[in-house]
């Protein structure tokens, strides 16, 4: 049998040697492996940086690119209530959508989106804080956008009373940050999300466009300073500008797809379909009504409810109307007003619960009675509300309730 072990009867003293026990390495060797190690890293890692940055093998992402009859649109706020629905319908019409902040989002919303809409180039999420310039600044340089619709904001009158200084940086001040953005990277097109909440408590009913501006809570005072922010910028610009006020939100998807989640931490202070589905579900022990003392017919606030397909409806037909330095401004709405216990009812009916009403002294912000005369946008953008049965918007909103106990079931705290 061959023996293939071998034995050394002496070290080889270029590599080693025994001293004492000790095993002696040459520290001149030593250090030329290791430097050829560093070496060898440092070329690994400049070839790799290289075949990242080669055109060839990486080619530009779509949405850092103007591609040739498709309209990117960064919407802000796009993991939100309407920020989402919006969202759902610009890509149904075949735009390329990023959408952007998770203040008041939902990231659930988002998965959604992405689930619809899984092919390259239609859908970018972007986590980033509009308040931060650098972030904002980023977002732009690194997408080529050809317009923005701007939702992200916070929305909740009776909040603002208590933290004016929330509304008046997360409102007016992110704003003009996106609006810096836009004259620095040259997008050219703005559709801005307003309110009803900056005409206050008008006088005349109904309200149309050129009624007075006089707001009287923080949240309609906000969202007024940065329309005369974006009104300032635009006369000495090319910009296409419209500004959309809108009234009472309602409603959801009608196919499901997506709804207003639920956010607890704000109960106190959300929307009156929020808080009669939470009654109904026995989250709380009823639905506080605030104020049944005001000069309408029955004593509560009367107030214009707009469903959200109709209104993403007219944030699409105001994108595809804008034009260059041009401005157009519009009131959102059905036209028709409803009471407070009107909509309770219908609420009740709704849902098939007959909530438990409690009524409380009026709310600090609030205004008696405002509706729209949505004749402008009827006429300019050939919008018409179609989804204007309370109950029917109620019914389709109270379906996504109770099939999202838990809103998306992921937390929009990230």
């Amino acid at each position: 049998m061959l023996n293939f072990n071998r034995i050394r009867s002496q070290p080889r003293t270029t590599r080693s040697m025994s001293l004492g026990g000790m095993d002696y390495v040459d520290p001149k060797r030593k250090g030329n492996f290791v430097g050829k190690v560093f070496l060898a890293a440092a070329l690994t890692a400049l070839c790799i940086i290289m075949i990242k940055r080669s055109p060839s093998l990486n080619p530009p992402s779509p949405f850092s690119i103007h591609e040739p009859g498709v309209t990117h649109v960064l919407v802000t706020g796009g993991a939100g209530y309407i920020g989402s629905h919006a969202t759902l319908r610009l890509l149904r019409e075949n735009y390329r959508v990023t959408i952007d902040n998770l203040s008041r989002g939902n990231l659930g919303a988002v998965r959604v989106l992405q689930d619809l809409f899984p092919e390259p180039g239609r859908l970018q999420f972007i986590y980033a804080d509009l308040g931060d310039k650098e972030s904002v600044n980023k977002i732009f340089s690194e997408n080529k956008f050809d317009a923005v619709m701007h939702f992200a904001a916070v929305a909740y009158v009776g909040e603002s009373t208590l933290d004016p200084l929330k509304y008046y940086h997360n409102i007016t001040s992110n704003t003009l940050l996106v609006l810096e953005s836009m004259a620095k990277y040259g997008v050219k097109t703005l559709i801005y999300s307003s309110t009803c909440a900056t005409y206050g408590e008008p006088e005349k009913m109904p309200i149309i466009e050129t009624t007075e501006q006089k707001p009287i809570n923080p949240y309609g005072k906000a969202k007024k300073m940065a329309e005369d922010i974006i009104l300032d910028f635009s006369k000495n610009s090319k910009m296409a500008v419209m500004i959309l006020r809108y009234f009472n939100v309602i409603g959801s998807d009608p196919e499901g797809r997506l709804g207003e989640a639920p956010r607890p931490e704000l109960r106190e202070h959300g929307r009156i379909s929020g808080a009669c589905f939470d009654a109904a579900r026995g989250i709380t022990t009823g639905l506080k009504v605030r104020g049944t003392d005001y000069k309408t017919p029955d004593g509560t606030c009367i107030r214009d409810y707009i469903d959200v397909t109709d209104l993403v409806d007219a944030h699409v037909k105001a994108l595809e109307k804008a034009q260059p330095a041009k401005v157009g401004i519009y009131n959102v709405g059905t036209g028709k007003g409803r009471s407070v216990k009107e909509f309770v009812n219908a609420c009740k009916k709704a849902t098939g619960v007959d909530i438990k009403v409690d009524y409380l002294p009026r709310r600090p912000g609030d205004y008696a009675e405002v509706y729209s005369d949505p004749s402008k946008i009827n006429r300019e953008l050939n919008w018409t509300a179609q989804y204007t049965d309370l109950e029917k918007s109620l019914q389709v909103a109270w379906k996504w309730q109770k099939a999202h106990r838990n809103g998306y079931g992921i937390s929009s705290a990230i």
